[in-house]
């Protein structure tokens, strides 16, 4: 699935009032904050993660490596938060199909 411009600005503005919901501490993506990401896109399907301080092409590849590992999309990159997307199973947020 690829978000659409459209679709991400909706996405962008739903997030805006959501807290981080997983932390990546100073050991990185470890398989118990992958499995935290999995969970929590589950259950609410846009969250929040709050990347370390690194340089901003570090945070990238680290956002890039959790949408590959959890089949996500990205939406967001600002600062230290990073904002991710996948439908769950039983879609809790309808977003614009154009």
């Amino acid at each position: 699935m690829t978000l659409t411009g459209k679709q991400k600005n909706y996405l962008r503005g739903v997030a805006h009032g959501l807290n981080p919901v997983v932390m990546i501490g100073s050991k990185g993506l470890t398989d118990a904050v992958m499995s935290e990401i999995e969970l929590a896109l589950e259950q609410h399907e846009l969250i929040k993660i709050k990347l370390p301080s690194n340089e901003k092409a570090e945070k990238v590849a680290l956002l890039a490596q959790i949408t590959a590992r959890s089949a996500s999309e990205p939406v967001q990159l600002i600062g230290r938060v990073g904002v991710v997307y996948r439908p769950a199973t039983e879609p809790k947020l309808s977003i614009p199909s154009i």
